[in-house]
């Protein structure tokens, strides 16, 4: 399959460097994977810019989640390349994507339902006041509330209580905490997984609303979504992801609910041409 770029004119690179960014800050080239005799990847490419939103769409085994746990460092591809900020890298592991920057907030969100919020923000990571000699002491839990308490503030964040546990937030305010957590650690990109689903209006309103801030704080987003809406109003481009393949990379701008539907299901869309 020959991946369509609409409304785009071909970059001179086979990733199709965002318009604008001379170095992506993650560009995943010719990515492939897989399992037995099954492909899930083949060749896909995609890139996204500092404070850029980059949707990632296609149906229920197109590779997305494949794609995104390659991406996180929870799998290995079995070819390609993948650069951060132009150098070459290897993502062995989660805790390699985390130490280049790299962020990701699952569906289900990865929170302690029993902690507070800044008691996840900061799990794994706590600050610690300085013993006798040096040594890390007690936990500073006034710097960590404090450092919370501003990174939701930066946000936009709507937390009710920062001494109450996660467990009794609503949908929105969990999304809310877990972004948050993404977001005070990334230094390059964040990954988000459906980070709707199973919102109402309102909370999805406020996820779209955290995400726009985050993208404007000079962070790269990368939105895996099923919702067409949802990725109009947050992302800058959308790459369409079929059968394990770069079908299609799209600008928001100009593109239509048909041609979304036209990449995912390989039909052809009027007027537009392939490349």
């Amino acid at each position: 399959m020959v991946e369509q770029t609409i409304g785009v004119t071909p970059g001179s690179d086979s990733y199709s460097s965002p318009p604008g960014s001379a170095v992506p800050a993650l560009a995943a080239e010719n990515i492939s994977k897989q399992f037995g005799h099954v492909t899930a990847l083949s060749g896909v490419s995609l890139s996204v810019a500092p404070g850029e939103v980059l949707a990632l769409m296609g149906d229920n085994g197109a590779g997305k989640s494949t794609l995104v746990k390659i991406l996180s460092g929870v799998q290995a591809p079995d070819g390609g390349t993948i650069r951060v900020d132009g150098a070459e890298v290897v993502i062995g592991s989660p805790v390699a994507a985390r130490t280049l920057g790299i962020e990701t907030v699952y569906q289900d969100l990865a929170l302690a339902d029993d902690l507070s919020a800044p008691e996840n923000l900061f799990l794994g990571r706590e600050h610690k006041r300085r013993g006798l000699l040096g040594r890390a002491g007690v936990l500073d839990n006034k710097r960590m509330e404090h450092d919370a308490t501003e990174q939701m503030r930066l946000l936009g964040a709507r937390i009710p209580d920062y001494n109450s546990p996660v467990g009794v937030f609503s949908g929105g305010q969990r999304q809310s905490v877990a972004i948050a957590r993404a977001s005070i650690w990334a230094s390059r990109v964040i990954i988000m997984d459906e980070p709707t689903a199973a919102l109402g209006l309102v909370q999805t309103a406020q996820v779209a609303d955290l995400i726009r801030r985050t993208r404007d704080s000079g962070i790269a987003v990368i939105v895996i979504s099923h919702s067409v809406p949802f990725v109009f109003d947050v992302a800058d481009r959308i790459v369409v992801m079929r059968l394990g393949r770069s079908a299609a990379t799209l600008p928001v701008v100009g593109t239509t609910h048909e041609d979304i539907v036209a990449a995912i299901t390989g039909a052809t869309v009027p007027g537009k041409k392939e490349s």
